[in-house]
């Protein structure tokens, strides 16, 4: 039997306190290379903080988070800053330069790569435009290079940070809420395009998610948190109601999950 591969995130009976606020606890999670998560729960369930623990971003108060066999809490600065450079974040918002145009949001994606002496002179002389306008032809946005983000719509801005992220060609791509600020058809189409490109580029995937229709644009496992605890994990067609109800509680109705269409039942609960 082949040896299996080390994950690209291990959390190892992780716990994250902040002042007396608990807002993780016995998180023992792993990530394979190349696997692509889901992470869904209540509002103040750990969504966010589990991501900002993948990407170094926080360190855990009890246990280890180990990112491409690094454990982070262990790394000094500059052997952080080039773990960071291996993560790629997508936000809520798209978190583009207003005044710039979007060839140079794009670039910006080389930021870990270049020296500041370059970064600042491809701002009035764009370096590397090749990788750029690839990448928007890959996100369809060819002709809008030379767009400004205000010129863009929601849905064509998030797209732009795509692209970004195609150029910093990250090994680990961790998304808080990505859609949250779109209508569900181009929350869609932003989901399926992260997703088919992290499958293209063999990238692992962490995607926290608020809208549960998404789970089944791609997702090998959704990890559910409550409380900031795991309490279920599994393949998107393996969720039944009686788990969402677990999961969100109160929540379950005010968020109309007894409408949500589930991938498929178990036998039982046909």
């Amino acid at each position: 039997m082949l040896p299996q591969p080390e994950p690209a995130i291990a959390f190892r009976g992780v716990a994250k306190q902040i002042g007396s606020k608990l807002l993780l606890s016995g998180i023992a999670l792993e990530i394979a290379p190349g696997e692509q998560v889901a992470i869904i729960g209540p509002s103040g369930a750990g969504k966010t903080t589990l991501l900002r623990l993948c990407g170094g971003v926080l360190w855990p108060s009890e246990g280890h988070v180990v990112v491409l066999g690094h454990a982070t809490g262990r790394l000094g600065a500059g052997a952080l800053c080039q773990l960071r450079k291996q993560v790629g974040f997508l936000y809520q918002q798209d978190n583009l330069i207003p005044g710039l145009r979007v060839a140079h949001n794009v670039l910006m994606g080389n930021l870990g790569r270049w020296s500041l002496l370059r970064s600042l002179w491809s701002l009035l002389v764009p370096q590397q435009l090749g990788p750029a306008q690839k990448a928007l032809e890959r996100v369809e946005l060819a002709d809008k290079l030379w767009a400004l983000p205000s010129e863009l719509s929601g849905g064509e801005q998030q797209r732009v940070a795509v692209a970004r992220l195609l150029v910093q060609d990250p090994k680990v791509l961790l998304c808080d809420e990505p859609v949250s600020a779109l209508d569900l058809r181009l929350g869609r189409e932003i989901v399926r395009l992260i997703t088919s490109i992290s499958r293209e580029r063999g990238t692992t995937l962490v995607v926290s998610l608020h809208t549960l229709e998404l789970l089944r644009e791609g997702f090998d496992r959704v990890v559910a948190l409550r409380e900031g605890r795991v309490v279920w994990q599994g393949r998107p067609d393996q969720i039944t109601r009686e788990i969402l109800k677990n999961v969100y509680g109160a929540e379950y109705q005010a968020l109309h999950l007894d409408e949500l269409p589930l991938a498929s039942q178990p036998l039982q609960d046909r």
